[in-house]
């Protein structure tokens, strides 16, 4: 392996399992997912993640129907996009929306109550294609999910990138920091969200936070991770509090997610699309999407 400098100092992240795709489904009928988290078990280790569904990646041909999900409801927390491939628009009730490809971001953060649409953009469907991306939901501190709802929509060409040097590929800094270089999305807790390009034969030492709950997801290609167990594609690698260091060694080329986050620590009351502290707060996101007050598509 061509390894570049290794940080000698930090103590190496325990790597406690490696989880495959704890459920297969279709999201409306546009989005065919294999669910990580929650599905895989392993929710509670990932704080302040609640969910992570890999979409496709799946050939679409052409239509003229609009796939995808229509008008639904989320509050107390965020939505958050990754677009390998294809392209999804966007529309909510905040009058916010957009369409985002390949390398682009949408962050979406649905806190006291938003009400949105996803959907195949127009021409995408019309001409067919493949679909490839990921969305995360990342929960709120108490203290923010009844704030105002925000969009953040991060195109490819705002999100730094850090060349690995010697041919090893490219880090996409979406949200959190590396190398000097911090990602644009503007988060409520500390995060750390990384698209990692690893071409075979080449290692990455990384650096992440110790406390954080840590995971690394392969989309694509296959590692060895902290020099002793690999993960191919669509496997979600987890590892414990203690420690910064992770060491990724790609044995073919690679596409690789990198979650970190500060855990939060609060009770979690969840039903369908609403993540609150509280079943009376849960009655309430459901009282309130029904009286209209988180708003409508028009």
């Amino acid at each position: 392996m061509n390894r570049p400098a290794a940080i000698t100092t930090a103590q190496t992240k325990e790597l406690r399992g490696i989880y495959h795709a704890g459920s297969q489904h279709m999201v409306g009928d546009g989005f065919p997912v294999r669910n990580m988290i929650p599905g895989a078990g392993v929710e509670e280790q990932l704080s302040p993640f609640l969910l992570l569904d890999y979409m496709g990646p799946e050939y679409f041909p052409p239509t003229n129907r609009r796939l995808g999900v229509g008008e639904h409801p989320h509050r107390g927390f965020e939505t958050v996009t990754i677009m390998y491939q294809g392209k999804v628009a966007h529309r909510d009730s905040t009058g916010s929306g957009g369409v985002i490809g390949p390398g682009d971001v949408q962050w979406m953060t649905a806190a006291s109550g938003i009400v949105h649409e996803e959907l195949h953009e127009e021409e995408f469907a019309k001409r067919g294609g493949t679909l490839e991306g990921i969305q995360l939901w990342v929960n709120l501190p108490k203290s923010f999910k009844m704030s105002q709802p925000r969009y953040q929509t991060l195109v490819s060409g705002e999100i730094p990138a850090v060349d690995l040097g010697g041919g090893a590929g490219r880090l996409r800094v979406i949200a959190g920091e590396f190398r000097g270089q911090r990602g644009p999305a503007k988060t409520f807790s500390p995060v750390h969200l990384y698209d990692l390009r690893l071409n075979g034969g080449h290692s990455i030492d990384l650096s992440l936070p110790e406390g954080f709950n840590t995971s690394v997801f392969v989309l694509h290609g296959r590692v060895v991770i902290n020099g002793t167990r690999p993960a191919g594609e669509a496997e979600l690698a987890l590892f414990g509090h203690s420690g910064e260091r992770i060491t990724l060694d790609a044995t073919e080329d690679s596409v690789i997610l990198i979650l970190g986050g500060e855990p939060i620590e609060e009770p979690i009351a969840r039903h369908g699309p609403f993540v609150m502290n509280t079943q009376a707060e849960l009655v309430q996101a459901v009282n309130d999407y029904r009286a209209g007050r988180m708003g409508h598509l028009s």
